[in-house]
C-alpha cells in the first residue's frame, strides 16, 4: 500500500498576522456573505469574487460603497465583525468565499455556531471579544488600514498598535487549530491504514 497517505501534514494554526478590515453590522448571514445564485458551483475556486456582491455592487454591476471595494483593504487578510455574524443557513460556500478573497481569520463580537465550525474545518480562527473591543479594533483598522495585527490562537490574545487585548477561542477549536488536527478529512487518509486494518478485523464490515 502506498504510503502517500501517511504524508498528510495538517499545519498547526497558533497564530495569525497581518492587516484588518472592518465589516459593520450585526446579524450579517451567509445570503450577505455569498448570494444563493453564486452557489451553481462544481467547485469553491472564484468563489471570493462574489463575496458580499450585493452589499458591494448594485443591480448594474457597478460599485457601491463597501471596505472590500476600497483599494486600501486589498491585501487584508483579518476581518474584523460584529455579533452574530455568519448566522442563517448554514451554507458553507460562505466561509469558502471568505477564503478566496483573501481572509485568513476572523476577529468579532460573535459568530453564528456553524458558520464558525465551517471555518475551523478550513484552518480559519474565529475569535471573539466584548463589544468595546470590536469597536475599537474596528476604528483602529479604518484609520490604519496597513497596520499589523496579530492574533495567538494559543494564548487568546489579539496584538495591535503597541498594546495587547485578551479575546477568546473556543476551546475545541483553540485545541484542533493549535493541535493540528482541525482538517478531519486530512486526518482520515493520513490514518487510512489504520482504519483499513480495522475494517478488516471486524466481523460485520
Amino acid at each position: 500500500m502506498s504510503r502517500e497517505a501517511d504524508e498528510v501534514e495538517i499545519p498547526e494554526v497558533k497564530e495569525v498576522t497581518g492587516s484588518g478590515i472592518p465589516i459593520r453590522g450585526n446579524d450579517i448571514d451567509t445570503d450577505q456573505i455569498i448570494p444563493a445564485r453564486f452557489m451553481k458551483v462544481v467547485t469553491f475556486d472564484g468563489l471570493g469574487e462574489f463575496s458580499f456582491f450585493d452589499q458591494r455592487f448594485d443591480d448594474e454591476d457597478e460599485p457601491k460603497d463597501h471596505p472590500m471595494n476600497e483599494d486600501r483593504f486589498q491585501d487584508a487578510n483579518i476581518m474584523v465583525v460584529n455579533a452574530n455574524f455568519g448566522c442563517g443557513s448554514s451554507r458553507e460556500h460562505a466561509p469558502q468565499a471568505l477564503m478566496r478573497w483573501g481572509i485568513d481569520a476572523f476577529i468579532g463580537e460573535s459568530f453564528a455556531e456553524i458558520f464558525a465550525g465551517n471555518c475551523l474545518a478550513l484552518g480559519m480562527p474565529t475569535v471573539t471579544g466584548d463589544q468595546e473591543t470590536i469597536e475599537d479594533l474596528q476604528n483602529f483598522v479604518d484609520e490604519n488600514p496597513d497596520a499589523e495585527i496579530d492574533i495567538d490562537v494559543a494564548d487568546e490574545t489579539v496584538t495591535y498598535d503597541g498594546k495587547t487585548v485578551d479575546v477568546t477561542v473556543d476551546e475545541g477549536q483553540r485545541k484542533a487549530l493549535v493541535d493540528g488536527i482541525w482538517d478531519t478529512t486530512a486526518l482520515m487518509k493520513a490514518n487510512q491504514q489504520a482504519i483499513s486494518e480495522t475494517a478488516d478485523g471486524l466481523p460485520y464490515v
